[in-house]
């Protein structure tokens, strides 16, 4: 069920050719003992229809845990229905509760309806940050550097 929707998400994002994870990867993931990372999902008529995908972040200025939304997504034929709002609500409620001290993720530049959306909720950009990511080939490179 949510294997299908990342894989909607990363079509959407025209990069499905990325998308390596298998179900049995995410299984393991949001199952685990201990897991590192949690998914809340949107039903519709009994089917699920979308997610929310999140892990836990630290601020040392705050001194408190915040939630990193990695992915959120509705499926498109139900999008405009709340689903978004609700997973969002929800992950809201969850730091209130737990004291922590925001939400926070990426939206790729050209994705107008969610950035309009992210907007309509009273979430702000943060343009003075840019962010990176270090992988692949890069990341081994350094993983393998001499550790003086």
């Amino acid at each position: 069920m949510i294997y299908q929707l990342i894989r909607g998400l990363a079509e959407y994002e025209k990069a499905l050719h990325h998308v390596s994870a298998t179900e049995d990867d995410l299984r393991r993931a949001l199952m685990a003992d201990q897991p590192a990372v949690f998914v809340h999902v949107a039903e519709h008529e009994g089917d699920v229809v979308g997610f929310a995908l999140w892990y836990l972040t630290f601020s040392t200025w705050s001194g408190v845990h915040g939630i990193y939304l990695e992915d959120l997504y509705v499926r498109p034929d139900v999008r405009g229905s709340g689903h978004g709002r609700a997973l969002l609500a929800e992950l809201a409620r969850i730091c209130v509760r737990r004291g922590y001290s925001r939400v926070e993720w990426a939206v790729l530049d050209w994705n107008s309806p969610a950035l309009g959306f992210y907007r309509s909720l009273g979430a702000g950009t943060m343009d003075e940050w840019v962010m990176h990511r270090l992988a692949g080939p890069a990341l081994r490179a350094l993983a393998a550097a001499d550790p003086d």
